[in-house]
């Protein structure tokens, strides 16, 4: 059987080392989900140029966020500014899309609130402390 990792405290006892307390990331399990969410934002750009002849410009929005997610992931503090932009200018474009275009609320309403939450999570002080 396998022992936990040990570290001395201020006693000078060994006591165990917490992996969740050692690692920010895992503390942060959101940041996981949007970078996970940014390279599936990618894929779906993608899938649109390729299979709906889409304009190719889009492809440097969706290396954008495959960077993003990367970036997010690795705690980089540029990456989560280029995060919190590709999830504020589509909840705004698609607020746009309703409000001028008339599409379907119930399509646009879902990616603006899914957006919204990833933007407030982003934004918390917890998140920006964990960054470098």
């Amino acid at each position: 059987m396998k022992s936990k990792p040990q570290q001395p405290d201020e006693l000078g006892m060994r006591v165990p080392i917490d992996p969740v307390q050692g690692n920010p990331l895992l503390r942060l399990p959101g940041l996981i989900f949007i970078g996970l969410y940014m390279l599936g934002l990618a894929a779906l750009i993608t899938v649109r140029v390729v299979a709906h002849n889409a304009h190719p410009l889009y492809l440097v929005l969706a290396a954008l966020f495959v960077i993003a997610g990367f970036g997010l992931v690795r705690l980089f503090r540029w990456a989560w500014a280029l995060t919190l932009a590709a999830v504020f200018l589509p909840m705004s474009y698609c607020l746009w899309l309703i409000l001028h275009h008339g599409i379907p609320f119930e399509v646009g309403f879902v990616q603006i609130i899914l957006n919204l939450l990833l933007f407030l999570y982003l934004v918390r002080v917890e998140v920006r402390a964990a960054l470098r």
